[in-house]
């Protein structure tokens, strides 16, 4: 049987691209124009049948020249294998100039920056499809089991510098482009992120595809194509402002459009039952999503596997012609924009009900195309017979947080309704077929959905969704039985999937409790029962405090019979409520990460200590009854893009001081750096490559906001997404009450008393998170400030850079000295850019929380500064607080006055400060113990201040920090999910 590829360029697209049809295999190849060299990109077909071979002629377009192409043709279709060919300088930029002239996507007249970015990236793109072809075909005929990742977000940050490196062309490519005029630092920079994702979540999602194929395992990613991304953050006087983003509208060369791979995506409607006894979903809005797909080269490595992203639109006929040519151009393209809009923002605001509502048909669109496309992928592996119970044995879905937790409901409804498997049958397919990553321990970030609006938008997955949890409970009852019914009704509570609705019947019943009450005749069974239904409202009536107290009042006043009572008395079964009953002015909510757990067969934190916490607080009940189901994956980061690319300088270092290049691949070396971390010769080429970076950063800082900073001066560094559990107003407030000190002394003791300090943040905040966006107004005020205070001069800068992204933080890191995670104990569940910068040889300030925890293990105590409360102690903390029992330190109190005294500007920041004060009430009582740990965050500071001014002892403790960063490469964290949950097993093309 042939084997049917996917993966082909229209020529028009691409001139580099011919296509010849024979058993549906496409055909890759690439020109150079030299016509003494020529080279060829192509696929080497092979196999153990008996050969027949034919040649084909090829006119090459650039250089007039005839090429040869030698195709093998089987029985069995064509297999492709790779040539190990690599090209040189001269070929890529023959390759380069061809693509600027007929590939265009910009005028003739000049080859400018932007016009060499986009030739450079389709030339590598070339590059990329031929593996990536031979990739999808031989997961095609190998048919084994694949791994497939969703997730809202996608943080790829640019992809030519990453491409050229994992395919080990950088030198190549850079003097390329040097003959034709440019150079690759340049060219890079002209790429725009794309725009695919926020924060660590969708940072971790592209780490984990770099991993994946690098290892060579069998994955694909799925996520949506957003249009505009989160925004594009500006940062003016006023604080931060948002512009949409605009990485598509020069284009995007990475990424190949398949028209002819698109799936129907159905809206509300209703469910009928058909004449063939099945359920219907019918009527509706039916969108259509179209995949788009991105390459994802593993480094060293053939296998290049898929990213593949959807984006929403209606065929023509959902145009309105007649209401278009009528004058209503509104209503003519109302079900296009209906459609389109589901891609175009990420995390669309949800106050308004049409926020909500389209957040849940981003969400269904991911999980609905992305089965929809896996399942037909399975289908046509299987080639004859499908078996669906080898599906789980095929497939493995991973939901990276409970944005895809419908894939749930959606697996279970084309089991049953369109392939026409049993409840039974689809319902032990799934559980074995899907996982689940939590991200988070943050209660308002676990994600509850109105169970209204889902019954609107998707009826019949709400009627799926009441059969897991009927599942659910009849596993609960049957665990824990009916004898302690109000053990089992706290269980129930907990784990129960809809929230504040009603049980259903056959679980009602086991919270009716028969009594046998003995009476002398029927009229005082009569008066008995009236009795104990009377106490029964009373204590129904009493409150929760009280419920089963009409049931201990019955059971007190009972009088044991005598053996000659009992005979003449009758006996007579009484039925008392004991459940709980929806609260009507509540919503009725859909629990999406109880659906998770109910509905997967693994579900894992992702560092030791959130683990630890979701098994103990977020999901204890289900971790009691499931224990297995649970594991600890902690997250990691890729040291490719992370140190190789990012950090070249560094990377030269440790090659040159581990003795190989290995430690790319196996980063266990990096602990090799331990026993030279004394040797001067390393301290001093350590330093050198910091100060480089620390170079480029001054640059950039003076481009971005216009304040010339000192590369001498310490460089400290907060950037992540702006939220009060990560805590960025602690560390502003630390640096006011530094700046405090310092106007309170002299020039000569302030300059013998403080390091010098760059304090650089970075980072968004959510468009209506109103708190966060004062806390970004605040730290640029603070900057204004300091940084026009001619006293002060370069002993303090502080700087916000803004609309942070991968490819700032690849600049930034490098560059970094002293780097700040510094959330409130137990809210972070890993974090990954402490991995980054503790990989750059960055020490870390930080609580013990996520992964800090495990970083300080491994990079040393006397490595890492340490301050703050611990996780255990935050919730009687909490309690301490409302109770009005908190004292706050004299200099946090110093602080807080100084910043109302209007040091810093007009602007009124009464309610910022408010936020920390008060014992109770909604943005009030410092929830986040900023205050509390005010104090032992700047004693810490003054011990990071002596630690620095010791250079040697710094660089130690800088180098030991790269070396105990091994444990936190995303190749580790795969091969844990690769063996522990997906089951899958490297696959290396040949």
């Amino acid at each position: 049987m042939s084997i049917t590829s996917t993966f082909s360029v229209n020529s028009a697209n691409s001139s580099n691209v011919f296509s010849y049809s024979n058993n549906s295999i496409s055909r890759f190849i690439s020109f150079s124009s030299n016509h003494n060299n020529s080279k060829l990109f192509f696929l080497n077909k092979i196999s153990n049948f008996r050969r027949s071979t034919r040649s084909l002629s090829l006119k090459n377009l650039a250089s007039d020249q005839t090429q040869i192409l030698k195709e093998t043709v089987t029985e069995e279709g064509l297999v492709p294998s790779l040539i190990n060919f690599t090209p040189d300088s001269a070929s890529i930029a023959s390759n380069i100039k061809f693509h600027a002239e007929f590939t265009p996507s910009f005028s003739p007249e000049r080859f400018d920056l932007p016009k060499a970015f986009f030739a450079t990236a389709e030339s590598v793109r070339d590059a990329l499809i031929v593996n990536w072809n031979a990739t999808y075909d031989y997961y095609e005929k190998m048919n084994m089991k694949q791994a497939y990742y969703l997730s809202m977000e996608f943080l790829q940050g640019r992809a030519l510098l990453n491409a050229i490196g994992n395919l080990e062309l950088s030198g190549a490519y850079a003097e390329a482009l040097n003959k034709l005029g440019h150079n690759l630092e340049d060219v890079a920079r002209q790429e725009p992120d794309a725009a695919l994702g926020n924060g660590g979540l969708g940072r971790l999602a592209s780490c984990f595809l770099d991993s994946l194929a690098t290892l060579n395992y069998p994955a694909w990613g799925y996520g949506l194509r957003y249009k505009y991304g989160l925004f594009k953050q500006t940062i003016t006087k006023d604080g931060q402002g948002e512009v949409a983003e605009d990485w598509l509208e020069m284009g995007h060369p990475w990424e190949i459009v398949r028209n002819d791979v698109s799936y129907a995506v159905k809206f509300y409607g209703k469910v009928v039952m058909g004449s063939d006894g099945k359920k219907h979903w019918v009527g509706g809005e039916n969108i259509k999503a179209v995949a788009y797909d991105v390459p994802i080269p593993g480094y060293k490595t053939k296998t290049t596997i898929n990213l593949r992203l959807w984006s929403t639109k209606v065929p023509s006929e959902g145009f309105d012609l007649h209401a278009f040519n009528s004058g209503d151009h509104v209503k003519a393209i109302e079900a296009q924009a209906n459609a389109e809009k589901i891609c175009y923002i990420l995390y669309p605001g949800d106050e308004s009900v049409e926020g909500k509502t389209l957040r849940l048909k981003q969400q269904y669109t991911l999980c609905s195309a992305s089965l929809q496309d896996i399942i037909a992928r399975f289908e046509r592996r299987c080639r004859s017979a499908v078996n669906w119970e080898d599906f789980p044995e095929k497939v493995a879905v991973q939901m990276n947080d409970t944005h895809p937790t419908l894939c749930i409901p959606e697996l279970l409804r084309i089991l049953i309704d369109v392939k026409g498997i049993s409840w039974k049958e689809a319902w032990n397919i799934t559980q074995r077929t899907v996982a689940y990553t939590n991200h988070t321990v943050l209660p308002e970030a676990l994600e509850k959905w109105s169970l209204e609006l889902m019954q609107k938008l998707l009826p019949r997955h709400v009627e799926i969704i009441e059969m897991v949890e009927n599942e659910l409970l009849q596993t609960i009852v049957s665990e824990y039985g009916t004898e302690d019914l109000d053990l089992l009704e706290k269980k129930i509570q907990e784990m129960r999937i809809l929230d504040n609705v009603d049980l259903p019947a056959s679980i009602k019943e086991v919270f009716v409790k028969s009594e046998e009450i003995s009476v002398v005749d029927s009229d005082e069974a009569e008066n008995s029962l009236k009795e104990v239904e009377n106490s029964g409202e009373e204590n129904e009536n009493s409150g929760e405090e009280n419920e089963n107290s009409g049931e201990e009042n019955v059971n007190s006043d009972e009088i044991e019979p005598t053996d000659e009572e009992d005979e003449s008395k009758e006996k007579v079964s009484v039925k008392k409520k004991t459940f709980f009953e929806p609260d009507p002015k509540l919503p009725k909510m859909v629990r999406m990460a109880n659906l998770c757990v109910a509905g997967g067969h693994a579900v894992n934190g992702v560092a030791e200590i959130h683990s630890e916490i979701v098994k103990e607080e977020v999901f204890n009940e289900f971790y009691k009854l499931w224990p297995d189901k649970f594991q600890n994956k902690t997250n990691g980061v890729t040291p490719r893009r992370w140190i190789r690319f990012c950090n070249p300088d560094l990377s030269n270092i440790i090659t040159k001081w581990t003795g190989t290049e290995n430690w790319v691949l196996n980063t266990e070396k990096l602990a090799d750096l331990r026993k030279s971390a004394d040797n001067e010769d390393l301290q001093n080429e350590w330093r050198a490559a910091k100060r480089s970076n620390k170079m480029k950063v001054v640059s950039f800082i003076k481009e971005k906001t216009g304040y010339v900073v000192s590369p001498d001066a310490m460089f400290d560094v907060q950037v992540k997404r702006i939220h009060e559990y990560k805590r960025q107003l602690l560390n502003i407030l630390g640096i006011v009450y530094r700046y405090k000190k310092m106007k309170e002394m002299s020039d000569k003791e302030r300059k013998a008393k403080f390091v010098p300090r760059v304090c650089i943040f970075g980072g968004k905040a959510f468009a209506t998170y109103v708190q966060a966006k004062r806390i970004v107004k605040f730290i640029t005020d603070v900057g204004a400030t300091i940084n026009h205070d001619s006293e002060i001069g370069d002993l303090l800068k502080v700087v916000f850079v803004p609309d942070y992204n991968v490819s700032v933080a690849e600049l930034l890191i490098p560059a970094t000295e002293l780097s700040q995670h510094i959330s409130t104990a137990g809210m972070e569940a890993s974090g990954t850019s402490n991995m980054k910068f503790s990989m750059n040889g960055c020490v870390l300030i930080g609580t013990l929380d996520g992964a800090n925890v495990e970083i300080r293990e491994e990079v040393g105590d006397d490595n890492f500064f340490l301050f703050g409360a611990q996780a255990h102690e935050i919730a009687g903390l909490r309690k301490e607080r409302a109770e009005g029992k908190f004292v706050p330190d004299p200099r946090f109190e110093e602080v807080k006055a100084y910043v109302r005294s209007g040091v810093f500007g007009p602007y009124n920041y009464d309610e910022l400060m408010g936020s920390l004060e008060g014992n109770e009430g909604y943005g009030r009582a410092d929830y986040f113990l900023v205050g509390k740990d005010f104090p032992s965050y700047i004693e810490c500071q003054e011990k990071v201040d002596e630690a620095y001014k010791d250079q040697k002892r710094w660089t130690r403790m800088s180098i030991l920090n790269t070396a105990g960063s091994y444990k936190f490469s995303s190749d580790r964290t795969i091969r844990e999910y690769a063996k522990d949950i997906w089951n899958i097993e490297p696959v290396e093309l040949p």
